[in-house]
């Protein structure tokens, strides 16, 4: 066929399917009418949705407009939604390689408000298709603010822009209106987020409830096992054009309606109960890739005896059988005796009285958390592990003793690698086995609550060990990012940490973070968690190779990672709806704006940030400068940088700085001579003189002008010598450096006492005067020349001389209120290894300064001042006496002790529960910078 009858037979051919494919969304659109689903045409086809292309779902590339091909797991039912109920099935052919690049990257669904679901069967199996980067449509039918969406149950998933723009933190800090585009995205997808889940799971907290229905759960006649693994499967056909059956009617042949069909799938339980064979306990597949197995009761008891070993078994592609420990599993063991031997899955169902019952409430929520950061591990005095029950009985007294109201718990989630700190965490469900059982962490949570103490789990949603054998990367067996936990390529892989990172839009990954946050709140009840590499989390470069500036900028662009930042919006949500007095803790160094405030607002939620400048400045300072090179000036501003609409907790040094390669603020101060030059038995030399000097210092000042509450890792409170070295093969396997001498500060002839004895009475001033829960904090002098910082904070004046040779007698420091003040804490005192210099009964009166609310004619800004004497290298605590003409004049205060510090003798009593949510406004002279 050659020249004009050619060019007629390509038009003909071209119109005829043109015309087909007409007649064929003619067919369909009547096909769907007889559904008899409430149908709205009025959408317009603007928008495409789509979903990647994978190994076992449909090639979906072109739906209707805001038309939902939503495929959901819920009681192995699939869902097609649609608000006008009309599919379009105008599929291109798989080999249409440009379409296909057009739409690979995209993975949306639209959903718009008055949206009603049908029940509708797909022929073929097909995976769990979840939502992600959701896009909606449509306006809201009622008004409403923007913090008013956020805090509602079931908020409506479209709203207009008027309401967008109502978005709290921007009142709060002007400085952000310029992103106020991509705080309405991330608001946006985090609403639309929660909707999905409260539309199909039924609310945030029963989806979060998934450690009752996966791994092992015991009902009345059995057992039943539940794994979400896609990925174990044999290879797929591609069967090309197919028949597709909607709702039983026939559509049409030959439609590009291309799928894959999975020719074989099989996993299995295996574990002691069936002699490691699981050909008898084969588990059934959904389409959702979730497996499920029921074993019956044998003579009424359960078939798998608690505290026996368990693994899930699977086929890979290639044929392959691999043995993974169940990614929910609550319990992991090892063989202790095998070097590198491999962790086994433990079913734990523990009857009584071996099942741990609490007995003690959460105590109450204090004012300000003074955190003790611990290691239950290297806890021991001797070189050996500790366990939960000895910390419990043996530590947290000594936490209580020295006066902190939180104890912060690491390493809690198992970890194969002792070495990682636990922070390569290989199951997230289960309590690390080195230190005991289940059981026995109740039982120290439960005895930290009879104490008085709350509870604070260092959980790691931010990555994952790359163990296969262990972990839960055993599940990664290469499919698609869809059916895995992780990310696939770069993404899902951290290079320095050489860990796998979470792909958090995924509707699984969801599930099983969040339910890991409630699982730990309600099985163990923490109090609350701090957030491990949070910095990670929010941005793609996860701060590698970043120095943050305060640049908004660096904080609000492609690189943030809108999927993370939603789900710890998600999880802040959560923690807060079960335990409205949880404190959440972000390890933040990027400074990050909204971190800390209400999701309500806009924000992330978090209750406190962790301000991780300051031990980077004091590190800095004690290694690396001369006396006369320390700057007050230079500290003062390190302190106070940060945001003040947000709250902080401030610490001198943490865990990263007592880690091999680096030392404690101890360490660095008096180096080799903390090993020999302790002794009360003789004069201490000037290099200890200074340390433990400074060491009292730069804890109190950091405690008092740094933060919002404290924070100190376990041993540090009294100088602790040497760092942190875990059993390792550089080291020939030593627990030598990895354990806590408590011999050293119990010791009565040794100067640790004397630095421990000031940090608790530290934690005893604010838990008299409550200043780190005042957001009253005035700097009024920072002198270069004297080396001396004066400041306010709440009711106490702080007096802070770093020269390390002049006393200043009759000083004259600047204060708020007029009257009579006295010594509430002296660093310098007798029982603090001190000289005793300053008197501690003598009363200093103030006198008053200019113009009273003229502040340029004050004495440093302040309208009154008063005259002490500063020796070199102390701190001064002064409060203002409540006199009483009725008294002897001391005031509301019992006394004071030779010690030094305030006696808490007497009726005094503090509120635990005292609202502090109006805070005062914050004065400090210097500006008032962005982060941290």
């Amino acid at each position: 066929m050659t020249g004009p009858l050619l060019g007629l037979y390509k038009i003909f051919v071209f119109w005829f399917l043109i015309g087909i494919k007409i007649l064929l969304v003619i067919i369909m659109i009547r096909i769907k009418q007889r559904t008899r689903v409430a149908s709205s045409l009025s959408h317009t086809w603007n928008n495409i949705l789509c979903f990647r292309r994978h190994s076992s779902v449909f090639n979906i590339l072109y739906l209707k407009a805001t038309e939902i091909l939503h495929l959901k797991h819920r009681e192995r039912e699939m869902y097609t939604c649609s608000p006008s109920n009309t599919l379009l099935l105008g599929f291109p052919s798989p080999t249409t390689k440009n379409t296909f690049k057009a739409f690979r990257d995209y993975r949306c669904i639209a959903l718009p408000t008055g949206l009603t679901c049908g029940y509708k069967e797909l022929s073929g199996r097909l995976s769990y298709l979840y939502s992600q980067r959701l896009s909606l449509h449509g306006k809201a039918k009622h008004h409403a603010t923007f913090s008013t969406l956020l805090q509602s149950e079931n908020p409506t998933t479209t709203n207009t822009d008027e309401e967008m723009d109502n978005i709290g933190i921007m009142g709060l800090d002007p400085g952000l209106e310029p992103f106020k585009d991509h705080f309405r995205q991330r608001t946006q997808q985090y609403m639309e987020q929660k909707s999905l889940i409260e539309k199909y799971e039924g609310s945030l907290e029963e989806f979060a409830q998934g450690y009752l229905k996966f791994g092992f759960n015991k009902e009345k006649d059995g057992i039943v096992y539940r794994e979400w693994a896609p990925a174990a499967q044999s290879p797929s056909s591609w069967l090309g054009p197919s028949t597709v059956a909607i709702s039983g009617f026939s559509v049409v042949e030959h439609f590009w309606v291309g799928f894959y069909f999975e020719t074989e799938r099989e996993a299995q339980i295996i574990g002691d109960f069936n002699g490691w064979d699981g050909s008898n306990h084969r588990m059934e597949r959904d389409q959702f890739g979730v497996w499920t197995i029921k074993i019956p009761n044998s003579g009424g008891t359960s078939v798998i005896p608690h505290n026996s070993r368990v693994k899930f078994r699977f086929k890979l592609g290639n044929g392959t059988w691999v043995d993974r420990i169940p990614a929910w599993i609550k319990y992991a063991t090892v063989d202790p005796t095998k070097f590198a031997a491999p962790y086994d899955g433990v079913y734990w169902d523990p009857s009584s009285p071996e099942r741990y019952e609490f007995i003690h409430p959460h105590p109450p929520k204090p004012k300000s958390p003074r955190i003790y950061e611990a290691h239950v591990g290297m806890s021991s005095s001797e070189s050996r592990i500790n366990s939960y029950r000895e910390f419990a009985d043996n530590i947290l007294p000594r936490i209580q003793a020295n006066n902190y109201n939180t104890v912060q718990l690491m390493a809690v989630m198992e970890h194969s690698y002792y070495a990682s700190f636990g922070y390569h965490v290989t199951n997230f469900f289960a309590v690390s086995s080195r230190s005991g059982t289940p059981e026995d962490l109740k039982y120290l949570i439960d005895k930290a609550h009879s104490l008085g103490l709350r509870v604070l789990m260092d959980v790691v949603h931010s990555h994952a060990s790359t163990n296969v054998t262990d972990g839960l990367n055993g599940f990664d067996v290469g499919q698609s990012t869809e059916e895995s936990y992780f990310h696939t390529g770069d993404r899902g892989y951290h290079k320095l940490w050489d860990s796998r990172l979470f792909n958090y839009a995924n509707w699984e990954v969801l599930r099983f973070l969040l339910s890991n946050l409630k699982y730990w709140l309600e099985e163990f009840k923490f109090d609350g968690f701090r957030f491990d590499g949070v910095t990670s989390m929010l941005y793609h470069h996860h701060g590698v190779n970043m120095a943050f500036s305060g640049d908004y900028n660096e904080y609000f662009n492609e690189a943030t990672d809108v999927d993370a930042v939603v789900y710890l919006m998600l999880a802040n949500i959560l923690i807060h709806n079960i335990l409205p007095d949880a404190t959440v803790i972000a390890e933040d160094v990027s400074g990050m704006p909204a971190l800390g405030r209400l999701v309500s607002e806009g924000g992330v939620g978090f209750d406190y940030r962790l301000a991780m400048g300051i031990p980077d400045k004091w590190i800095d300072y004690v290694k690396n400068k001369k006396d006369e090179e320390w700057s007050v000036n230079d500290i003062m501003l390190t302190l106070t940088n940060r945001r003040y609409s947000e709250k902080c907790l401030s610490y001198a040094e943490s865990h990263d700085q007592s880690i091999v390669g680096d030392k404690t603020i101890a360490f660095s101060l008096m180096d080799r001579e903390i090993y020999s030059g302790m002794s009360c038995l003789t004069d201490a030399s000037p290099t200890i003189e200074r340390g433990i000097a400074l060491h009292k210092m730069i804890h109190f000042i950091t405690m008092a002008l740094g933060g919002d509450g404290y924070l100190i890792f376990m041993g540090n409170e009294f100088g602790h010598p040497d760092w942190i070295d875990f059993p390792r093969e550089g080291n020939e396997w030593s627990y030598e450096k990895c354990r806590r001498q408590w011999n050293l500060v119990d010791a009565d002839h040794l100067r640790y006492k004397f630095m421990n004895a000031f940090n608790g009475a530290m934690n005893s001033l604010d838990d008299k005067f409550s200043f780190l829960a005042s957001t009253k904090q005035i700097v009024s002098s920072s002198n270069e020349e004297d080396k001396v910082i004066v400041f306010e904070r709440g009711d106490l004046v702080f007096v802070f001389n770093f020269h390390p040779e002049n006393t200043y007698d009759g000083y004259k420091i600047g204060c708020d209120l007029p009257g009579k003040y006295r010594v509430a804490l002296d660093s310098d005192a007798w029982e603090f290894g001190g000289h005793g210099r300053v008197g501690h009964n003598v009363d200093h009166f103030t006198s008053p300064e200019g113009i009273p609310g003229v502040p340029e004619t004050n004495f440093n800004g302040r309208p009154n001042s008063l005259k002490v004497l500063s020796p070199p290298r102390t701190c001064v605590a002064y409060y203002k006496v409540e006199e009483d003409p009725d008294d002897s004049g001391d005031g509301e205060l019992a006394g004071i002790t030779n010690s030094g510090y305030v006696s808490l003798q007497g009726d005094f009593e503090k509120s635990a529960s005292e609202d502090l949510s109006e805070p005062e406004a914050v004065e400090i002279e210097m500006e008032d910078a962005s982060d941290d």
